[in-house]
């Protein structure tokens, strides 16, 4: 089996969009029995909310749908630049300060927007911040999440599932 695929989905505080894609990308792998292939994290491009969990209105709305949250907040380092093969922004601010980060320099994976892997989003796409919205905002970043982590999984098997072991 091959090794597997290390990914790393990063917001600011990494406690709204960040842990909700990652909990929709387990979701996704887990229901095509591919979760064995990929080794996945979150983190923020801030330390503000280190050592908490998930936003509760992100868990929640996340548990609607039987996804989980499981992940505690934890900065990104230069470290996780070798850590990781693909890590995924979730806006252009982020991405840019990953970016400014020295082991960007280095790194030989992908450093993308997470909805550059959404074939329905337009280029350049952004996964909303709902920390200061209403409750419909965790939903639409649920929502977009699932697009753009459907994408992603396809994109890095899209061989046929039952090849994976």
């Amino acid at each position: 089996m091959a090794a597997p695929i290390r990914v790393c989905f990063v917001c600011l505080g990494n406690i709204c969009r960040s842990p909700t894609a990652e909990g929709v990308f387990l979701h996704l792998a887990r229901a095509r029995g591919l979760e064995g292939r990929f080794r996945v994290d979150s983190a923020g491009t801030s330390a503000h909310h280190a050592g908490e969990p998930a936003d509760p209105r992100s868990a929640a709305a996340a548990r609607a749908r039987g996804v989980q949250l499981p992940s505690r907040s934890r900065p990104f380092t230069d470290a996780d630049f070798a850590r990781f093969d693909v890590i995924l922004a979730m806006d252009h601010a982020n991405l840019r300060a990953l970016r400014r980060m020295r082991g960007a320099a280095t790194f030989t994976g992908t450093l993308a927007l997470l909805r550059d892997f959404d074939p329905a989003s337009p280029p350049g796409a952004e996964v909303p911040d709902p920390y200061y919205g209403g409750p419909r905002g965790f939903d639409d970043v649920l929502d977009l999440c699932e697009a753009a982590c459907a994408g992603l999984l396809q994109r890095l098997l899209p061989a046929d599932p039952s090849a994976a072991g």
